[in-house]
């Protein structure tokens, strides 16, 4: 079993995101600061050696792992990322691009919960994607069980590279409910995952095989 240390970055600040809207498998630009978010980031990285480089196929992660791998002084990894819809965002069905407090309301008010972080504290984020997809009038929302059928093959592709050896890093864009989802499986409980992390961030998570946890979240 391989040991290689994920490095899993949020993508740039995006106009949905100043709007406080729901962006999963949706898109909007990087806004100016959500570019520099990858500037920084990329300096912050450029004397980490990365030997694969993934993003989800949505421009938001593409444009962000550009700027960061453009600026790797160590890496061998081509300057083109693998792309791939196994590391979209939750898709979010008939609530995308709806402000985000109101399709949290519509999803957990009937069970008493009218928040994203009541339904998390109550719950789970997992639950909180099954609230939605029950809420979403077209029943096109993933629920969690559809959401990590999707992502885990996202992770089974990175587990699978042969060219991934014993200690090495790779570095994976992600979204911000991803990396929230992740922590919460991996993280052992140690992590707020009520708190969204930022843009630009980096979360680091070890692999051991099937074995993985959590040794970073939210670090700016």
């Amino acid at each position: 079993m391989t040991k290689f240390t994920l490095y899993m970055v949020r993508h740039g600040q995006t106009y949905f995101n100043i709007y406080n809207k729901l962006q999963g498998w949706s898109n909007s630009p990087l806004t100016k600061k959500g570019v520099q978010n990858a500037v920084d980031t990329g300096e912050k990285l450029k004397n980490t050696k990365f030997v694969a480089a993934y993003c989800s196929d949505t421009t938001r992660a593409e444009v962000t792992t550009k700027e960061i791998l453009k600026r790797n002084l160590v890496s061998d990894v081509n300057k083109e990322p693998t792309t791939s819809p196994f590391f979209r965002e939750e898709f979010y069905g008939y609530f995308e691009g709806n402000d985000m407090d109101q399709a949290w309301y519509l999803a957990g008010a009937p069970h008493g919960l009218p928040t994203f972080k009541a339904i998390v504290e109550k719950y789970s984020i997992g639950k909180a994607k099954d609230y939605l997809k029950d809420a979403d009038p077209f029943h096109q929302a993933e629920n969690n069980t559809e959401y990590w059928d999707r992502l885990n093959q996202g992770l089974d592709l990175i587990k699978n590279n042969p060219q991934i050896k014993d200690g090495d890093n790779v570095l994976l864009i992600s979204h911000g409910n991803t990396l929230l989802s992740l922590v919460e499986r991996f993280g052992n409980g140690q992590f707020d995952v009520t708190e969204r992390p930022a843009n630009g961030s980096l979360t680091k998570l070890e692999f051991d095989g099937d074995d993985v946890k959590v040794t970073a979240y939210n670090e700016q």
